[in-house]
């Protein structure tokens, strides 16, 4: 189900709760949202449809992902970037890391580590930064 959008940034800017294999409704519905804004979003936290539980979507070069409880566990290249975000308006400078090391649990529960750079490294990160309760 497409969700509406959060801008509200106190509950934004809240840590998200760990999510569990009764979230999955969640991470569906947030694919089905990342979907409906294709146009102008590669990426997506649940706390952006308001559910304050740790997960991500997003565009992995055309095929959608997810991630739950997803923690950055490596970090590598610092750049400045500039990003927008559906919840926000306008754009804003953001510190990224070229290569990361994510660990997540997919649906069933299993963790996953996996290195992501470039593009995908800077959306998860941006993402990432949602669960924390960080706003660009």
């Amino acid at each position: 189900m497409v969700r509406p959008l959060m801008t509200d940034t106190v509950f934004l800017a809240q840590k998200a709760l760990p999510a569990d294999a009764g979230d999955i409704a969640v991470a569906d519905d947030l694919l089905d949202t990342l979907k409906a804004h294709e146009d102008g979003c590669v990426g997506m936290a649940a706390n952006m449809i308001g559910v304050n539980k740790a997960i991500i979507v997003f565009d992995n070069d055309g095929t959608p992902c997810e991630m739950f409880n997803p923690v950055i566990v490596y970090r590598k290249g610092l750049y400045l970037a500039e990003e927008g975000c559906l919840s926000l308006q306008g754009q804003r400078r953001a510190r990224r890391h070229r290569t990361i090391k994510m660990q997540w649990q997919d649906r069933q529960m299993q963790t996953h580590v996996r290195n992501f750079t470039g593009w995908t490294a800077q959306i998860i990160q941006h993402e990432v930064d949602h669960c924390s309760g960080i706003l660009i």
